[in-house]
């Protein structure tokens, strides 16, 4: 029996203004995944993390999400429940206890 390597799924329709510092249209979706990764869950919406998501997989996600230095808060329980850790493994939230800013006052 012969085994085919699995196809790569087309790349993710994301949304322009998630890139808007880049040429997005010159972006290398293997050589930049842990970049693009980043910016579609610091800045896109459900639509744009569900294609990120088909398109590297859970694996890639969750290893590149653990090692992000910057994800909004917000968005901190979506990361837990799709990488299923507790957020205090993420780098991102280990930098955020180490500079915790300024007193609102």
């Amino acid at each position: 029996m012969y085994f085919r390597e699995m196809e790569k799924p087309d790349k993710p329709k994301l949304d322009k203004r998630i890139f808007w510092d880049v040429k997005f249209e010159e972006l290398d979706y293997e050589k930049y995944a842990n970049f693009i990764i980043e910016r579609v869950f610091e800045r896109g919406d459900v639509e744009d993390i569900r294609q990120t998501r088909r398109f590297y997989g859970d694996e890639k996600l969750k290893e590149a999400l653990l090692n992000a230095k910057y994800i909004p808060e917000h968005k901190w329980g979506l990361i837990e429940a799709i990488v299923d850790k507790e957020i205090k493994h993420f780098r991102c939230y280990k930098t955020k206890q180490s500079y915790p800013g300024l007193w609102p006052y």
